[in-house]
Order: structure tokens, then sequence, then C-alpha cells
């Protein structure tokens, strides 16, 4: 089992944007529980209401924080309901969220534990009245400043959970000579960025990408093709993307979230 030693490293993702003040609001609630809290923004432009975004970019990023981190992730379309509130305890660092499928990625890696918050059980961390709409502020908040200040361990959030909730985004499909993916986020240049992980092209000796009735080469870096062109490469996240040098292939090729990616052999054709 994964061992937690508190860094005071808290990360927060959301979908809340950077209009009003929502945000600022979930620092102040740590801040005020734990004034030497290091808060790092991930990100708040998650697609609003969805969580296989969220979940993506947490799951691809965290290996870069140190051991000890908190990761707040808060994508959370029915906040109010009886959806329950899960944390995660994988490779020595803490991850709570919505039981949504956000944490799928997380789930799945070797040792990793998950619990579900228990609300009485934490009264003296929540606060009694509390927004049945900004559980940012009043639940996640309180609850992460805690943990990263060492004052509440992982096992005393609630009982260890079971039956969560499944992925929104299913895993690819890997079949001998060919893979099929999705798009799962489309980010600011427009590149649409695939779940196809660089292990899964391996089997392929010349890889050709498929997307919207067109077929992408796979380079290594964008000016590898000529402005406007478009391409397929391994990113710095180690997943398949498909790009357009200089310009946005989300917007040329009119694919988003969601759409089908598939890896076949060029000979294969």
């Amino acid at each position: 089992m994964s061992s937690f030693q508190p860094s005071g490293i808290i990360t927060l993702t959301t979908d809340f944007g950077h209009k009003g003040p929502f945000v600022a609001m979930i620092k102040g609630a740590i801040l005020s529980r734990y004034p030497t809290a290091k808060i790092v923004d991930l990100t708040h432009e998650i697609v609003e209401h969805w969580p296989a975004e969220a979940g993506f970019w947490l799951d691809r990023s965290y290996p870069y924080f140190p051991k000890g981190s908190v990761h707040v992730a808060v994508v959370d379309p029915s906040v109010g309901t009886e959806r329950r509130i899960v944390a995660v305890l994988a490779d020595e660092q803490l991850f709570l969220a919505p039981d949504n499928g956000l944490l799928a990625p997380l789930t799945d890696r070797e040792g990793a534990v998950t619990r579900t918050l228990d609300l009485k059980k934490l009264a003296s961390v929540i606060p009694e009245r509390r927004s049945a709409t900004f559980a940012g502020r009043d639940v996640f908040a309180p609850v992460a400043a805690e943990l990263a200040a060492g004052r509440i361990e992982f096992k005393e959030l609630g009982p260890k959970a079971k039956d969560l909730t499944p992925p929104w985004v299913e895993p690819p499909e890997v079949e001998p000579h060919q893979v099929h993916g999705v798009v799962v986020v489309v980010d600011n240049f427009g590149n649409l960025i695939t779940n196809i992980d660089q292990k899964m092209l391996e089997r392929f000796r010349v890889p050709s990408i498929r997307a919207g009735g067109r077929k992408f080469p796979v380079k290594r870096v964008y000016a590898q093709v000529q402005p406007g062109e478009y391409l397929a490469l391994i990113n710095s996240l180690g997943v398949l993307e498909i790009a357009r040098s200089e310009q946005s292939a989300a917007d040329g090729l009119h694919l988003s979230r969601g759409a089908p990616v598939s890896v076949v052999e060029t000979t294969r054709d």
C-alpha cells in the first residue's frame, strides 16, 4: 500500500475558468486553515462538465509533483446530489474528486487505494452550514488543507470505496493490427490530443493515423511539415496527437473531444 507524507503542496483542477472569484474562494478556504500551503493551479480551463478531460490532465501531470502532494479536482456536474466524494492514494500522492469517473485513471495504478469521504466523520473539518452548490470551497478545500498540513490521515477520511463510477471515456481498443482511441483534449493551439499511448504504436512498423476521414503521417516535431499541413506525433505527454503546423487542427478538421482516432499499419492500406 502507498504511504503518504504531506509536502504542503495542493494542486487545483477545475472547470471554473477565471471569471468571478470562485477559484480564489477555494484558495482562501485552504489558506484560512493552512496559511503556508503551496497552492498550484494545474488548470481551470477544463471543458465544462466533462470529468474525462480533468482526469486526463491530472493523470499526466501528477508525476511531475513531489511525493506528498494533494491534488484537488472539481469538475462536478452532479454537485449537491447524493454523489460521493472520493480520495485516492496512489504513488504516495493524494487525489480528491467527485465519484464521476474523474479519478478512474488513478485507481488503476498499482497499490492505489480509494476511500469515500464520510462527511459526518469529517464534521469538525467541514463547515456545518455549507453551500449545496459549492463543494469545492466548503468540502474539498478544508479537507485538502487538513491533509496537506498532516492534521488528518488518509485512513480517517472514510471507508474504502467500492463500485466506483467508470470513466466517461473507454480506454483504447487494441487489436493486433489496429488501435482505436478518441480525442480527449483540444489544447489552446487546437491540437487534438488522444488517449492512445506511445507504447501502443510500437506494434506498427509504419503507423498511419486516421481521423475524420483523413490520414496523417507520423512525424517527430511540428516543423517537419509546411505551415497549414497536418501531421500526427507523440507529444510531450507521451500520447498521440493530431496537429496542424502553425494552425488549429480542430478548426481545420472540424473535430473535437470524443472524435474517434485509429492507427493502422501503412502497408495494410
